[in-house]
């Protein structure tokens, strides 16, 4: 096994991620009821949470990484959207979570010229955004959540006055339900988005950016009030039945608000444990579902993370391709990065992971 360099945090940072865009919106799936799939996994033990093949598999999919970032230091190319914000924000959080930072770590090189893209998609406005066709508030929020996680790690000025800029986008684009859509406009909202943003903005009020709280308990009461019966989460507020990936990440996301305990994760949590795998040919967007997914059982505690972290890992493991990567609903960078942040759950070095 290979050593760790514990990751020194800027601030308590929150959740990781959203989808990227309207193609891979998980929120307009269709409402899904678990069935068990007969398929075989690898075994393994849950007192053991990085696993000698875990560190395998995850050093295997870093180096196809590295190997694959555009010269601009963008990620995204190997999909059809082309450099993309969220899709390279999150590559960077996948380096970040072991334990690499600017100028420091095995791929120090590639998180600077992660930062280096980002910021030179910042705008006057805020939005950070490589292209605007595919709902640019997902790679927006993705890269504001990036920003807020590397802030403090960079000698750079010029990483808070961008995070300052996204962030206040963020704020004053909230519609009046409390929730976000895929333009940075006040408009309707829906769930999945409404989750990135406001996964982002506590990432940054955690580093100290300046953030309204009403802006977050509004967001916190439009998820609420998306909960189904069921103890699920529908899409938008007057539509949609309950389905895995957009429920994992709206009790993520009130988890991390501080709602550990609530009535909403406690029905949510129930709900999204009857995926706990293997689901893979009834479980729409997959890497979303479990990105989310793993996450809110962690910070359940023992009780949950026991239940859902084996199975998740095995089959995570038995997923990867042999060349390294992971193939994801919006592409390998996109796959390979997400499975590669769930791996490293268990490393705790990015402060999301830290209880």
């Amino acid at each position: 096994m290979r050593s760790k360099t514990r990751l020194i945090p800027s601030a308590l940072q929150i959740a990781v991620g959203c989808a990227l865009a309207a193609a891979v919106d998980p929120s307009a799936a269709e409402s899904q009821a678990p069935v068990q799939t007969e398929r075989a996994t690898i075994p393994v033990s849950a007192d053991n949470e990085l696993s000698s093949a875990t560190m395998v598999a995850v050093d295997k999919g870093l180096a196809w990484l590295a190997q694959n970032q555009s010269p601009d230091g963008s990620y995204g190319m190997l999909s059809h959207y082309g450099s993309h914000v969220g899709i390279t924000g999150l590559a960077g959080l996948a380096f970040l979570a072991d334990g690499n930072t600017p100028g420091r770590g095995r791929y120090a090189h590639q998180v600077d010229r992660i930062l280096d893209f980002v910021l030179s998609q910042s705008s006057e406005s805020g939005l950070l955004a490589a292209e605007t066709s595919h709902g640019p508030m997902y790679g927006h929020g993705f890269a504001t959540l990036f920003l807020a996680e590397i802030d403090g790690m960079s000698p750079r000025p010029e990483v808070r006055e961008a995070l300052r800029r996204a962030t206040r986008l963020i704020a004053n684009t909230q519609n009046e339900e409390g929730g976000w859509r895929y333009q940075p406009v006040r408009a309707d909202a829906d769930i999945s988005v409404t989750v990135c943003e406001m996964m982002a903005l506590r990432a940054a009020r955690n580093v100290g950016v300046y953030v309204d709280k009403n802006v977050i308990d509004h967001a916190v009461e439009y998820v609420k009030a998306s909960q189904n019966p069921d103890g699920g989460f529908r899409y938008m507020l007057n539509s949609g039945g309950s389905a895995f990936a957009r429920s994992a990440g709206a009790v993520a996301s009130l988890q991390y608000a501080g709602l550990y305990n609530a009535d909403e994760v406690i029905r949510g949590l129930e709900y999204i444990g009857r995926f706990v795998p293997p689901q893979e040919q009834v479980v729409g967007h997959y890497f979303y579902g479990h990105y989310y997914a793993a996450q809110a059982m962690f910070l359940a505690g023992d009780k949950y993370w026991q239940r859902w972290w084996p199975q998740t890992r095995a089959e995570l493991l038995e997923k990867q391709e042999p060349e390294g990567f992971w193939r994801g609903q919006a592409g390998d960078e996109y796959g390979t990065a997400m499975a590669l942040v769930i791996l490293q759950i268990p490393n705790r070095l990015l402060p999301i992971f830290q209880k």
